[in-house]
């Protein structure tokens, strides 16, 4: 196991590796791998542990009885993921956890991250105060979605998702971290719709574009 990578972690930040090392001994952790496409938590599950990406992508997705999908979220290293239903005992997810690429995950037994150990350490104290500092973030993360799907149009939610890229690379110029396919479904559209749509909007010379890289003309 990586200390120093946990440590540079928003879940462990402001904690030592030795401090780290001694509460991975009473978490319950358990490091697994899994291939992509791999389904690791599925809708109707109940779970007990925090996903910790040590390596790779996770996508969280809902699937409706139509096979219609909806992406929900892109969870990166150093990123959890399935943390609000391992808070609550018993509650099923409403979503799917899918491996976007090979990834590598940390588990954490939420019951002993929420419990605090018999000598009340400081360290772990912390923990618990970054684990709510993580769950209102990812409140934050599905209120943006909603504003990125609100437009009726497939331009207006392009434009909402693709301002909001450049405000956070505090660039024109970025990455996101999502192929065509995934942007479509996170946004609830048609991929070829939104194809069409990029490549027109490339024409009129607001973007130009190659997988997931964007560059954002001066005007639209």
């Amino acid at each position: 196991m990586d200390l120093n990578f946990l440590q540079s972690t928003l879940l462990f930040q402001g904690s030592s590796t030795e401090e780290i090392g001694a509460m991975l001994k009473c978490l319950g952790t358990k490091e697994q791998s899994f291939s992509r496409g791999t389904v690791i938590l599925h809708a109707g599950d109940t779970v007990r542990s925090i996903g910790l990406v040590l390596a790779g992508r996770v996508q969280i997705e809902n699937d409706d009885l139509w096979g219609n999908k909806s992406v929900l979220d892109s969870v990166g290293p150093g990123q959890v993921f399935a943390e609000t239903y391992a808070c609550i005992p018993g509650e099923p997810m409403m979503v799917s956890a899918v491996a976007a690429e090979n990834c590598d995950i940390l588990f954490l037994n939420a019951s002993r991250v929420l419990t605090s150990c018999p000598s009340a350490c400081s360290h772990h104290s912390r923990l618990v105060q970054n684990l709510l500092l993580l769950s209102a973030r990812k409140n934050l993360n599905l209120s943006r979605r909603i504003f990125h799907t609100s437009p009726k149009s497939i331009r207006g939610r392009l434009l909402s998702y693709l301002s909001f890229q450049a405000a956070v690379h505090q660039s024109r110029e970025f990455t996101i971290p999502f192929n065509r396919q995934q942007l479509a479904d996170y946004l609830s559209v048609d991929r070829s719709a939104m194809s069409a749509e990029l490549g027109r909007m490339r024409d009129e010379g607001i973007l130009e574009t190659e997988r997931n890289y964007f560059q954002l003309k001066q005007s639209l």
